[in-house]
């Protein structure tokens, strides 16, 4: 994966942190493209805060650069990207509107352009009732809402966020999404990372998925898509043993659903023929009810991927 305007993104290149004798992570490179979504996925410990860090310069690398806008990012720059740590950063005894604006005013708003944005982005995420409220006695999901309304009161140049979309039900992750997608329209690179592999594949451009501290894969749905091969998914009854199917040349299981005598195998063929074979095994085995070719979720190319 490749910007095409390369020189306005944001660029992590070769970066490793060390944390005494542990290597936490092993030359880290990817890119976050202006005007894209880039979802940034792993398990837990896999290095996403780490390395959301040290692009924001909270943490320092042991080795490699952070790239912005062709060059190597400084201060004043970070200053200008909007944050969402993955510990809460506001100040819970202070009313949600009194900080959000005070937030705007340290990037350099002015009384009045601080109090509009403060209020525009309490109405978008339909906190416009809350802005008097202590933060504190906001449910979980509301404080996740004013968390991003700070990451982004300042109309940020970049946006990288860690886990914006915990706690939040669907109705108030449509909201956040609809909002950070006008961010990428108006050309902002947006990162964030998420254990959510649905809400992740529905909503990115792009990927970038680690493990052990180290990429593993980078590139559109589509393209990953494309690496993990054909899948295929069949249905069959009448048998309740499928393990067969991992038996035959070219194939590998993804996933078993079985309820009774109703079963259903995704499976991957890496060998030309191997989905008929699979199918001529089934007749023999049981009632066909379909065998379809499928594209696989993000959650089993992440599975693939990590193992």
């Amino acid at each position: 994966m490749t910007c095409v305007e390369r020189e306005n993104g944001l660029v992590v290149e070769g970066i490793v942190r060390d944390f005494a004798r542990i290597r936490a992570l092993h030359e880290v490179s990817f890119e976050v493209c202006p005007g894209r979504m880039t979802g940034f996925v792993g398990a837990n410990g896999a290095g996403k805060t780490t390395s959301m860090r040290i692009i924001m310069g909270v943490l320092a690398a042991t080795a490699g650069q952070v790239h912005w806008r062709g060059e190597p990012v400084r201060a004043e720059q970070r200053r200008s990207f909007g944050y969402m740590p993955e510990e809460r950063g506001l100040y819970p005894k202070m009313q949600v509107a009194e900080q959000l604006r005070y937030f705007a005013r340290l990037h350099g708003a002015d009384t009045a352009e601080a109090g509009h944005r403060t209020d525009m982005l309490l109405d978008r995420l339909e906190l416009g009732d809350r802005g008097g409220d202590v933060l504190e006695t906001l449910s979980l999901g509301n404080q996740q809402r004013v968390q991003v309304a700070a990451a982004l009161v300042h109309e940020p140049a970049a946006l990288v966020l860690d886990e914006p979309f915990r706690a939040l039900d669907p109705l108030a992750v449509d909201v956040m999404t609809g909002l950070l997608r006008e961010q990428v329209e108006a050309g902002v690179p947006v990162l964030f990372s998420s254990h959510q592999l649905e809400l992740v594949e529905r909503i990115c451009d792009d990927l970038v998925i680690i493990a052990g501290g180290r990429i593993v894969a980078t590139g559109t749905v589509e393209e990953l898509r494309r690496s993990e091969g054909d899948a295929y998914s069949l249905h069959i009854t009448g048998h309740a043993d499928l393990d067969w199917v991992s038996g035959i040349d070219g194939v590998r299981v993804l996933d078993v659903d079985a309820a009774g005598v109703e079963q259903i195998v995704v499976f991957e063929a890496d060998r030309e023929g191997a989905a008929h074979d699979v199918l001529r095994e089934a007749l023999g085995r049981g009632t066909v009810q379909e065998l379809s070719r499928r594209a696989p979720t993000l959650a089993e190319i992440f599975r693939e991927t990590v193992a």
